[in-house]
């Protein structure tokens, strides 16, 4: 009998468990493009985030070399007019950043250095309460990027891909170059680990 409620209690804290890690997923902005001037403009982005589903609980990661760009939630007069003008929360200048998205709606983020904003470091997503909840209809318009004035020297060329990994804490070592991870999910991770402990408390105790 002792054998047997512990299985049944093991079995339940499992469950448990697996079904709080399925509500949050990190998502690598980009992906392997990572947060940067995007060689296409802002479209890279607008079609990385049409293939996905931000639920809240989720997690954007930002990755972006520190001293190179940054990230700052603005509202959408700010994301159109690329402007750092009424940032929402500070500007997180270490990479690379997670941002945890803790409300619906809509919610855009830029870079605040040089033209990178103008040149498509532009990011609009829509999130929702769960992730048994409708999609929003897709906007009409597709986001535009006005183009940099020319003979301007903050204007940088579009760079390769992300410099850093995404790490849980947010910053990584100074001197880190490995590529992210793309469509990374924290909670596939957390359940191998989950299912690995699982068998290992079985096997000492049966």
């Amino acid at each position: 009998m002792a054998r047997f409620m512990c299985m049944a209690f093991v079995g339940i804290i499992a469950v448990a468990l697996m079904q709080c890690t399925a509500a949050q997923t990190v998502h690598v902005v980009g992906d392997n493009l990572g947060w940067t001037v995007p060689s296409t403009g802002a479209s890279a982005y607008s079609t990385w985030a049409a293939n996905k589903r931000f639920v809240v609980g989720d997690i954007l990661t930002f990755n972006f070399a520190t001293n190179e760009h940054d990230v700052v939630q603005v509202p959408k007069a700010s994301f159109d007019a690329c402007s750092d003008d009424n940032e929402i929360g500070d500007v997180i200048t270490t990479g690379p950043a997670n941002v945890s998205l803790s409300a619906t709606g809509e919610q855009y983020y830029i870079c605040t250095i040089g033209r990178h904003c103008l040149a498509g470091q532009k990011l609009a997503i829509t999130v929702v309460a769960t992730a048994d909840s409708p999609l929003p209809s897709p906007s009409p318009t597709t986001p535009t990027t006005p183009s940099p004035t020319s003979g301007t020297t903050d204007a940088c060329a579009p760079e390769s891909g992300p410099t850093a990994s995404p790490t849980p804490s947010g910053s990584s070592p100074a001197g880190t170059n490995a590529p992210a991870t793309p469509n990374s999910s924290s909670s596939a991770v957390f359940a191998s680990f989950l299912l690995s402990i699982s068998a290992l408390v079985m096997g000492l105790i049966f």
